[in-house]
């Protein structure tokens, strides 16, 4: 268990940056761009770069073979090229749109080329019997970062000071901070983290090409890995969906500040940090698969009930303030359904893989999301200028519905499933 905490300090570099990143740079680029379709597009061209580099880099770390292990070389230079740029974020938008979207494509060339090997880690050194509650451990350590980032990290976007290198503070000092967290995290796993180099009994090690690698995982006779990476695209695509534009959809919804805006995604943070532990010994104990679809609907019926809080709430006689209480406490329940949902799909394929593929499993997992996250936002997007921000709580519900629906066909991927046959 000391470990897996360990391990997941790779997480908390993700939790740290993602959110602050969703919530604000879609701000930053509608100062340029008023049409959410566009902006949509462009948070999604980024992830263009998630779509290749992440099984490309996954499958290299695979065959790095180094003193240092096989994920922590791309790890040690490439978390702290990505805290750099993240923390310029703002000081690039102040600039011109042109260098916020260029310092966007170099920030996800080094953020998205490195979570493959951070995320592959755990499952490199944790058993498949356990990587379900240490795969809830790991996420807890990305919550926190979550939270860090939402509710303390982003109220440092309100103040308004001057200091020494980082200029005026204003709607920026945020992002230079959450990088200060991130090259701290950094090296903590250079520290304390050390890699398992051998396999254990049975496993298989091999080199295998790229392209090759990933055919023999669609060409299995056991679909189950396909069906998986199929659902997770469509609860991705609920979730990109709604993810962007939530800070706003607070701020104009409730009235509230720029730094209070992510408090919404603060709720999602601290209810999935509570609940990664029990959700991965709860998918242990009654089954991955059961549990993810029992989450899967219930994100889609509290999503439901965000669509219809401000006309039933209004005619309820609730005031703005009630009504805000009751969002962030549906957000609240979202995160637990989610985090379930995150903390249990991953060991599902990992459960599928051989140690000598699992960076292979770790980048398909990435691909679909990113996929995911590439056409989510413009969609989304395009129908909140259609019929208002209400209804991509609608578009949320419909997708997860349909992940429970090609979650059902899926046959393997439990704890003592044995991996598929390639």
């Amino acid at each position: 268990m000391p470990i897996t905490f360990l391990i997941g300090f790779g997480f908390f570099t993700m939790g740290m940056m993602d959110p602050l990143y969703d919530s604000y740079v879609q701000i930053f680029l509608s100062t340029y761009i008023p049409y959410k379709s566009i902006v949509g597009a462009i948070m999604s061209l980024d992830n263009l770069l998630a779509l290749f580099l992440i099984p490309l880099v996954s499958v290299w770390s695979d065959h790095t073979n180094t003193r240092l292990g096989r994920r922590m070389p791309w790890i040690l230079v490439l978390l702290p090229l990505s805290a750099i740029t993240f923390g310029c974020i703002p000081y690039a938008a102040q600039m011109s749109l042109a260098a916020l979207v260029i310092l966007l494509v170099f920030l996800n060339l080094f953020k998205q080329s490195v979570r493959g090997p951070v995320v592959a880690l755990m499952p490199d050194i944790v058993p498949g019997h356990y990587r379900s509650q240490a795969n809830g451990v790991i996420n807890t350590m990305g919550n926190i970062a979550a939270i860090v980032g939402t509710l303390f990290l982003a109220r440092l976007m309100d103040v308004d000071t001057v200091l020494p290198l980082l200029g005026a503070t204003k709607n920026r000092l945020a992002f230079p901070a959450g990088a200060a967290f991130v090259l701290l995290a950094t090296v903590a796993l250079f520290l304390f983290v050390r890699e398992r180099k051998d396999r254990e009994p049975g496993e298989e090690l091999a080199k295998v090409p790229f392209f090759t690698s990933i055919s023999m995982v669609f060409k299995a006779k056991d679909k189950s890995a396909f069906l998986v990476l199929l659902s997770l695209f469509f609860w991705f695509v609920g979730y990109q969906g709604v993810v962007p534009y939530l800070t706003e959809f607070s701020i104009k919804s409730f009235n509230l500040s720029v730094g209070q805006g992510p408090l919404a995604m603060g709720m999602v943070g601290i209810s999935s940090a509570l609940a990664a532990i029990p959700m991965g010994y709860a998918a242990s104990r009654w089954g991955r698969k059961r549990v993810i679809r029992i989450s899967l609907v219930a994100i889609a019926l509290l999503t439901l009930c965000v669509f219809f809080l401000d006309p039933v709430g209004r005619s309820m006689g609730m005031d703005v303030s009630s009504m805000k209480i009751v969002f962030w406490a549906l957000m609240f329940g979202f995160g637990v359904f989610w985090i379930c949902v995150v903390a249990n799909s991953f060991p599902m394929l990992w459960q599928m893989a051989h140690f000598s593929n699992i960076g292979v499993y770790t980048g398909l997992y990435y691909t679909f999301s990113q996929l995911a996250a590439i056409v989510a936002p413009a969609c989304s997007g395009a129908i909140i200028d259609l019929a208002g921000y209400r209804s991509m709580f609608v578009f949320c519900s419909v997708f997860f519905l349909l992940a429970c629906f090609t979650m059902g066909l899926v046959t393997s991927g439990e704890k003592d499933d044995k991996p598929v046959e390639v």
